[in-house]
């Protein structure tokens, strides 16, 4: 329902999407929508506000939306489409960020957000750090602050390959390094001159978290001018009426560097039936560990040589894509082992809080 309501552009079409909601199958594999049960106007009832944005404003005046939170490593991870919409109406330039990295947020961002709802971007910022390149590259966490040029080279690959990545949709690049008060200077101008050499067409520091919006003025000039020079047409991995495999396997080749698809009886199986059930034009939103371009959370930097895993798939059919799962990940993100609240005493007290 997270997903509905930040994909939803309108009332009307947050009631479509909801109706369109399978909770469960016939005897004979027939979808069972909620329109069917009469559990839509409930619904609408309870959504009717929250599909509106609130405006908020950053410690220094800004003016900010912060509306609906897809995981983007499971969903697609962006905030809602009424959001930018209405931002996009005030404002000459408008800043919308996609969750975890390019792999995830970026890429269903331009396949699920943006090609549906005519939200074409200008320009895409990635943001990096010396210090996660270092970790791509082989180094453990209790070693980053340490300089380490070799690792960071090697980890280099990463970005390198998300930078060609994002430039095949035809947008200009900027990449944002994110300043920590432990980077070795040499290491956050090598990052700066080999993402100009994959492709970027900015690379600058951001000290946003140290300095606040003065931290941030260089990259915003990055952003204006590439904005402005952006190409007029938008490019994309797949076609919509390509079928689910080869829009799988688009992905899988371009996005995450594997070989090829390994799929699971279960997950070839599941995928037929979504065609067969007509919801085979629908976008993949792929839901995969952030930990790696690959299924595989310990596969660092550029993984290569491997067929990417898929073990089930999904279909979200009220959100409108179809979700295989990749490898091992849990959809239900952020909920630990047990409860931390487990009991309520007899004044009412949450125990565990």
């Amino acid at each position: 329902v997270m997903a509905i309501l930040a994909l939803s552009s309108s009332l009307e079409d947050l009631r479509e999407r909801l109706s369109k909601i399978v909770v469960g199958y016939k005897d004979d594999g027939t979808p069972v929508q909620a329109e069917e049960i009469k559990a839509v106007g409930s619904m609408m009832s309870l959504l009717r506000y929250a599909i509106q944005p609130n405006i908020v404003q950053t410690t220094e005046g800004q003016p900010v939306f912060v509306h609906t939170g897809p995981f983007g490593n499971i969903a697609h991870g962006c905030c809602s489409v009424v959001s930018d919409q209405l931002a996009l109406g005030y404002a000459d330039y408008v800043l919308t960020e996609a969750g975890f990295g390019a792999d995830l947020g970026f890429e269903k961002f331009m396949h699920i957000k943006a090609r549906l709802n005519d939200l074409e971007p200008a320009a895409a910022v990635i943001v990096a750090s010396v210090r996660a390149l270092k970790s791509h590259g082989g180094v453990p966490l209790r070693s980053l602050d340490a300089a380490n040029k070799e690792a960071l080279v090697k980890g280099m690959s990463n970005l390198k390959h998300l930078i060609g990545m994002i430039k095949s949709f035809n947008l200009p690049v900027v990449v944002a390094v994110n300043s920590f008060p432990t980077d070795d200077s040499e290491e956050t101008e090598l990052v700066k001159s080999l993402s100009i050499e994959a492709g970027a067409e900015h690379a600058v520091v951001s000290k946003v978290y140290e300095d606040g919006g003065e931290g941030g003025l260089d990259l915003a000039d990055a952003v204006i001018k590439a904005a402005d020079d952006s190409p007029d047409s938008i490019s994309y991995m797949y076609e919509l009426s390509d079928s689910l495999e080869e829009k799988i396997s688009s992905l899988a080749t371009k996005v995450y560097n594997a070989s090829g698809v390994n799929y699971t009886p279960i997950a070839r199986r599941a995928l037929r039936q979504f065609e067969e059930n007509g919801w085979g034009g629908l976008p993949i939103c792929m839901a995969k560990t952030h930990l790696s371009l690959s299924h595989n959370r310990s596969l660092k930097g550029l993984p290569s040589g491997y067929d990417f895993r898929v073990s089930d798939a999904r279909a979200s059919v009220g959100a409108g894509f179809i979700y295989p799962i990749a490898g091992s990940i849990m959809t239900m993100p952020g909920l630990p082992g047990e409860p931390r609240s487990l009991d309520v005493d007899p004044s009412g007290k949450i125990l565990g809080l």
